[in-house]
């Protein structure tokens, strides 16, 4: 009787499985490399926190800051130009979007197959950003390694993947155009700074990169309140991710908005001073 109850146990978790990852998945994304199966990508994100928190840090403890100036200077602009490419055909996609409610189309239409492609070439970028917390790993510029960013950084592929797994297009691209327009902008502001104290001198503009920021979590938030009162098939379940997640990154991006530019420059002088 007991092996006869794990072996149903067995089915039943395989059961589960099949209906989460096959059954009600996008058919057209599944066979998608690190799309059909979470377990890599979670092999992914575990190995990242590893090093960035525990391995690298204690590899790096008695060695000297890496310079990497040249390899950060190509992975900058190689973000930029990703991010151009995936604004380019975000706004290609735009041509018919509904601004109000944008169902998916889950044909294998040249044009629903592209927004497919588009929505992994994005989950591909949020991957590619994990390589700004190694760099600062082996920079040993510890104290950018936040919460915030980690969480961001964490989270972010988690979203996407789900994205491309079932809801490769429709509504949901109106925040990955955004954010792929915001990282333009962003990764455009680090290439220019990792040139040098020569062009550093004229970047005082950062701080309009985190409002930025701050009005892409609004809008997110708003556009996605509207299929609580239209219904055009996108599916409503989507909110218990975009709401909260635009909440939470606004609430944290604010924080670190008035923590680093809205701090009395007094009160920032006692603060280093009781270092």
């Amino acid at each position: 009787m007991e092996v006869v109850s794990l072996s149903n146990n067995d089915s039943m978790k395989q059961s589960m499985w099949n209906f989460v990852f096959n059954d009600i998945a996008d058919p057209r994304t599944s066979s998608w490399f690190l799309v059909g199966n979470p377990l890599p990508v979670l092999a992914i994100l575990i190995s990242y926190l590893y090093f960035v928190l525990k391995w690298g840090p204690n590899f790096m403890k008695d060695r000297k800051a890496y310079s990497l100036k040249r390899p950060i200077m190509i992975y900058n602009m190689f973000q930029v130009i990703f991010n151009i490419y995936l604004c380019y055909k975000g706004s290609e996609m735009w041509r018919t979007y509904n601004w109000i409610c944008q169902p998916i189309d889950y044909s294998n239409s040249p044009f629903a197959l592209a927004t497919a492609w588009s929505c992994y070439l994005y989950f591909i970028n949020k991957i590619t950003d994990l390589m700004d917390t190694i760099f600062f790993t082996l920079r040993k510029k510890t104290s950018q390694v936040t919460f915030l960013h980690l969480f961001h950084h964490t989270l972010m592929p988690v979203i996407s993947w789900i994205m491309v797994k079932y809801i490769p297009g429709g509504q949901i691209t109106f925040a990955g155009f955004l954010n792929t327009f915001v990282h333009i902008i962003l990764y455009g502001y680090y290439f220019l700074s990792s040139c040098g104290p020569e062009v550093q001198k004229y970047l005082g503009w950062k701080k309009y990169i985190t409002r930025l920021q701050l009005v892409q979590f609004i809008l997110v938030f708003i556009h996605s309140c509207q299929i609580l009162f239209v219904d055009c098939g996108f599916p409503k379940w989507t909110l218990i991710i975009t709401l909260p997640n635009a909440t939470f990154f606004y609430f944290l991006f604010s924080d670190f908005y008035k923590n680093n530019y809205t701090t009395p420059k007094s009160a920032n002088k006692v603060h280093v001073k009781s270092k």
